[in-house]
């Protein structure tokens, strides 16, 4: 690969943004999307620039190929979230 640039340094700037702002699992996946996206010599030019292992993007390249492994893991757990309307309407005056 060589010093071949694969993106400009104002995107490699927003993409190691990103790539802190996310939680261990999310930030494997989204070094392998990129990663993958280059093709041959993607996962060096990325560990690189994100600072993470080559098995850190494997792993995460692993987890993108199994359905179960990404249907499994919500971010919710049951029962958290947004509460369901109860059929209640608050007196509203106008």
């Amino acid at each position: 690969m060589g010093d071949q640039k694969k993106y400009s340094k104002v995107v490699e700037r927003q993409m190691v943004r990103f790539y802190c702002s996310l939680n261990e699992r999310d930030r494997r996946r989204y070094a392998a999307i990129e990663a993958g996206k280059l093709g041959h010599g993607g996962i060096q030019y990325i560990s690189g620039l994100l600072r993470c292992d080559r098995k850190t993007i494997a792993r995460g390249m692993n987890e993108l190929n199994e359905e179960q492994e990404l249907a499994k893991h919500c971010i919710r757990k049951s029962g958290e979230g947004k509460m369901k309307a109860n059929g209640r309407t608050p007196n509203i005056k106008g």
